[in-house]
């Protein structure tokens, strides 16, 4: 065997060696227990869910849902402003002026909030919504924004004035 044909097979096996190990000790870890300082009393760890879910609120509760189940218009994209705007102008046709404000409640969360006032020939009503994301990770480049999920939508009508 030449040398350049050994050093390639114990490349190779290094590689799946490592990779088996990698398995193995993912399949097989343990939770470490977490010791309170103030009882010296171990605690099991728990399992944390990554569902990633914006905690429902009361003010989640002031709003009409709006099922998301039966939208076309893509849910995830780069940027929150965009893909609420987005969303709204395939869901309902634009009538006045919008005001956007977006907030980011945690690093993996927006909470995006668009105000739809009507022109001065419509009601005096305008609507509220209220558009929770996600951020599930980044596409192909490690520098690249996070991309965005859409998770929630709902509405709800406000008075300005005389209803």
């Amino acid at each position: 065997m030449s040398v350049k044909l050994k050093f390639f097979l114990i490349l190779i096996f290094s590689i799946f060696a490592a990779a088996g190990a990698g398995v193995y000790m993912i399949q097989h870890q343990t939770a470490m227990p977490i010791v309170d300082n103030i009882n010296a009393q171990p605690q099991p760890l728990s399992d944390v869910q990554h569902s990633q879910e914006i905690v429902e609120d009361s003010e989640r509760a002031q709003y009409q849902i709006i099922p998301l189940e039966n939208i076309n218009s893509p849910l995830q994209g780069s940027d929150p402003t965009k893909l609420a705007v987005n969303f709204l102008d395939d869901f309902i046709p634009t009538k006045g002026k919008r005001k956007v404000e977006v907030v980011y409640p945690q690093p993996n969360q927006a909470l995006v909030t668009v105000i739809q006032t009507p022109s001065q020939d419509d009601s005096a009503e305008s609507i509220r919504y209220r558009l929770e994301m996600n951020s599930f990770g980044r596409s192909l480049l490690s520098s690249s924004p996070p991309i965005w999920q859409i998770v929630w939508v709902g509405s709800q009508i406000q008075c300005q004035g005389e209803c």
